[in-house]
């Protein structure tokens, strides 16, 4: 703070005023002292010419103290430095920034009036906060001839509103906080919504791999039960092979050894026949009426043909045998191997003929094919599924199967085609499902189609179904010839 300028010498005695002006400062002594505002007024050289006791009980210094006194800033600093009053009667506006920055305003009710607020610690025991204005004191000619300043305490005002600032700034600060920790909850809930999604996305990923898995065990434990019956099959087959190769062996070796007997017997019958002229009539008339009997010339003609059809039943018998030991496969192993799908699909016909020779026609149509890495009584399950479910296809007219092969690049294909009934396209989706059937209840288990779905899709193939309601269905299962993980040995 710069000093104030130092009181002024006591100037010459004026002239005596005139009784209306002595009437008129007394008044206004009056009026100050009476004024519950307090206030204090300077003239042009910063000297106090008045001091009212709303200031002395404010600033606890009294009038006979400051009146006809520069010492003025004694009531509020603890050392000499201008005040608002003072400043006005400098009228420089650099002085009023210099002492009051940012602390001062223009008066909006008095012209060239200044306005400020600040806090005073040397007003008494704590300090207090005053709003002061200062204006010019002009004589009727409208020169300043002195300033005056009204201070109001306004410390209750400040102390509310500090009081109001810091709850407000400590509401805010709360605030933050609680929004800060309402951000850190949101966010937390936001990541425990995150990790219940991911949690949600791995729980249904591994309800589908459990279903997978489930479905496949489901499919795999049909083709153990279906693998055991035919490998109990195989086993029985082998049995009566056994049992009935062996009779069947000297029955067909009898058979061949008889017919030679016959032969023999026949060229006697005839030479006999030949040396009926050289016997006495009537023995030659006996043998003629005995071969007339018997109709020798008729058992000469169908002998033969009944020696034929009996080896040719052998032959059948045994082909049986074998095709179903083929079929079961119980002799050979369940490796991977090189197989003649051909001789795969005879003898599964073979098997199933009983089943579709009085429903329909089997026509082969088959083209050349090479031989293929695959489980060949896998196949044959494959062929004996789609084959049986042609033939339940077909209603009560007799129908005809169609079994067709042919290659497609590096896969061979089979085609089994019916002209049955066809299937709905509301079932046609789920025909590979497992224990789905549109059969009536015992008449299928609805695993069928479901395990050579599951053998196709083992061996690197696929099933395409073509189907026309009343005009029949086709199915073509495509395999690859090469297996790249098979462990078989190249192909011969």
């Amino acid at each position: 703070m710069t000093a104030a300028a130092p009181s002024p010498p006591i100037a010459p005695a004026a002239p005596t005023p005139p009784e209306s002006a002595v009437h008129d400062s007394i008044a206004l002594s009056e009026f100050f002292d009476g004024h519950p505002v307090a206030t204090f007024a300077i003239d042009t050289r910063h000297v106090i010419t008045h001091w009212n006791r709303a200031c002395e009980h404010l600033l606890g210094w009294s009038k006979q103290a400051m009146v006809g006194t520069s010492n003025h800033w004694q009531a509020f600093y603890p050392k000499p430095r201008p005040v608002l009053a003072d400043l006005i009667v400098a009228a420089d506006d650099r002085l009023l920034e210099l002492h009051y920055p940012g602390k001062y305003q223009a008066s909006s009710l008095i012209p060239g009036a200044y306005e400020a607020e600040d806090f005073f610690p040397n007003i008494g025991a704590s300090g207090h906060w005053l709003h002061f204005t200062a204006a010019p004191l002009r004589d009727h000619q409208g020169r300043v001839v002195g300033a005056i300043e009204t201070l109001r305490d306004v410390t209750e005002r400040r102390v509310a509103e500090n009081a109001l600032r810091r709850a407000h700034d400590n509401l805010e600060h709360v605030v933050e906080k609680r929004t800060a920790q309402l951000a850190d909850m949101n966010e937390q809930l936001q990541e425990d919504i995150r990790q219940r999604h991911l949690a949600e996305a791995e729980l249904r990923r591994s309800n589908l791999e459990l279903t997978a898995l489930n479905d496949q065990l489901s499919r795999t434990q049909q083709q153990l039960v279906q693998a055991d019956k035919l490998a109990s099959i195989g086993q029985l087959a082998a049995g009566v092979a056994h049992e009935i190769n062996n009779p069947i062996g000297y029955i067909f070796s009898n058979c061949t050894t008889l017919q030679t007997y016959l032969d023999q017997l026949f060229e006697m019958l005839h030479a006999y026949q030949q040396a009926e002229a050289e016997l006495p009539p009537a023995a030659a008339a006996a043998l003629r009426a005995r071969r007339a009997e018997l109709d020798l010339d008729f058992l000469r003609e169908d002998i033969p043909s009944l020696m034929a059809e009996s080896r040719e039943g052998i032959v059948r018998v045994r082909h049986i045998v074998q095709d179903l030991k083929d079929f079961s496969r119980v002799d050979a192993n369940q490796d991977w191997v090189w197989a003649n799908l051909h001789r795969g699909i005879d003898s599964t016909l073979n098997i199933v003929g009983n089943e579709v020779k009085y429903k329909a026609d089997v026509v082969k149509e088959y083209g050349d094919i090479p031989d293929i890495q695959c489980l060949p009584l896998q196949i044959n399950q494959v062929v004996m599924n789609l084959v049986v479910n042609a033939a339940h296809a077909i209603g009560e007219q007799r129908g005809r199967i169609t079994v067709r092969t042919g290659t497609d690049g590096e896969q061979v294909w089979i085609d089994v085609a019916d002209n049955g009934s066809g299937i709905s396209p509301d079932t046609l989706s789920r025909i590979f499902d497992p224990f789905f059937t549109t059969k009536a209840v015992g008449k299928g288990t609805g695993l069928g189609l479901s395990l050579a779905y599951g053998i196709v899709q083992k061996h690197g193939g696929r099933i395409d179904v073509d189907t026309e309601l009343g005009k029949g269905t086709r199915f073509r299962v495509h395999l690859p010839i090469h297996q790249p993980e098979a462990t078989a040995g190249e192909a011969p």
